[in-house]
C-alpha cells in the first residue's frame, strides 16, 4: 500500500523534486507512451528518484491523473491575453489537491474560481462588444467556437486526456475556470441563463474539445480480415442501412472512432447554429 504524502515517515522528496514537476514529467510519458506506459514506478524511473518521493506529493495514481488532466485544461486558457475573458482567474492550481465539486455545487469552489470580472454587451445580432477580450469582437457563436477549436487543439496535444476526463464525475478547478468562459461568451453574446445551462448539456464534452462516442468503435476494437467480410455479409442481410453506413465511413480520429476533424466540425457548427436560432426566438 503506497504511503500518503501526510505519512511522517514517508521519504522525503529530493530538494529539486515538485508537485508540478512530476505532473509534467507524467505528462511527458503519457504523451510518448500512452496511459498504458505510466505507472508510478516507471515515472520515478524517468525522474531518476524513487518512487516514495512521488507519493511525498502526490498520494496516489488517482490524485497524479487528475492534476495531470488539470495541467491539460490549464493549457487552453493560457494564451488568453491579460485583458481577455477570464484574465483574472487564477492559474491552474495543480499544487493543490483537487476538490470533488460538480457543476452544480461550484460554490464550493468559489473561493478557488473567481468569476470573470468582465462587462460584455451584445445587440440584437449577438455581436459581442470588443470588451469581451480574449477572443475578440464578432458573434458569440464564432467566439464560443473559436474557445472550443482551442479545448480540441489542446486535446489533440494529450489524446489520453479525453479518457481520463471521462472517467471523472467532477470538474477539477482549471475544467471549471474553462466552463467559465464558455458561459462569459454565451451570456455576453445574449444568451439566457436558462439557455447557457442548456448549452452545457447539450455540448457535453465537446465543450472540452472532444467528443463521447456511444460505443467504443475506434480501429483496435473492430473486425478485420475474414470476421469483416463476415460481418459485412450478415448485417447486409438484416440490417442493410448499418451495413451502408459502415461501408461509406471511415473510424480514424485521433480521439476516438468518429471523433475526426470534419464529424466534430460538423456537430459544432450544427449545435452553436441551434444555440443562437433558440437565442433569437427567446428575444421575440
Amino acid at each position: 500500500m503506497p504511503r500518503r504524502a501526510d505519512d511522517r515517515s514517508a521519504t522525503r522528496a529530493p530538494a529539486r523534486l515538485s508537485r508540478e514537476t512530476i505532473v509534467a514529467a507524467a505528462i511527458d510519458l503519457a504523451d510518448r507512451d500512452g496511459l498504458a506506459g505510466l505507472s508510478m514506478r516507471r515515472l520515478a524511473q524517468h525522474l531518476g528518484v524513487d518512487a516514495m518521493s512521488i507519493y511525498y506529493h502526490l498520494r496516489d495514481k488517482d490524485t497524479l491523473l487528475a492534476a495531470m488532466v488539470d495541467a491539460v485544461a490549464a493549457e487552453i486558457g493560457a494564451d488568453v491575453p491579460a485583458a481577455g475573458i477570464g484574465a483574472d482567474v487564477p492559474a491552474a492550481g495543480i499544487g493543490a489537491d483537487v476538490p470533488a465539486a460538480g457543476i452544480g455545487a461550484a460554490e464550493s469552489v468559489a473561493a478557488g474560481v473567481k468569476a470573470d470580472a468582465v462587462a460584455v454587451e451584445a445587440d440584437a445580432d449577438g455581436q459581442v462588444d470588443a470588451g469581451a477580450g480574449a477572443l475578440g469582437p464578432g458573434p458569440w457563436t464564432d467566439q464560443l467556437r473559436a474557445l472550443i477549436t482551442r479545448a480540441r487543439r489542446t486535446m489533440l496535444r494529450h489524446p489520453w486526456a479525453a479518457r481520463v476526463l471521462e472517467a471523472r464525475d467532477t470538474p477539477t478547478p482549471a475544467v471549471l475556470r474553462h466552463i467559465e468562459r464558455v458561459l462569459a461568451v454565451m451570456r455576453g453574446g445574449g444568451c439566457s441563463v436558462s439557455l447557457s445551462h442548456h448549452a452545457l448539456h447539450l455540448l457535453g464534452s465537446r465543450i472540452l474539445g472532444f467528443s463521447q462516442d456511444l460505443f467504443d468503435d475506434s480501429p483496435n476494437t473492430a473486425p478485420t480480415g475474414e470476421a469483416a467480410a463476415a460481418q459485412a455479409a450478415a448485417w447486409a442481410e438484416t440490417m442493410p442501412h448499418i451495413a451502408e453506413l459502415a461501408a461509406a465511413v471511415a473510424h480514424s480520429g485521433a480521439l476516438g472512432g468518429c471523433d475526426d476533424e470534419d464529424e466534430f466540425a460538423f456537430a459544432l457548427d450544427l449545435l452553436i447554429e441551434g444555440l443562437d436560432r433558440r437565442r433569437l426566438a427567446e428575444q421575440t
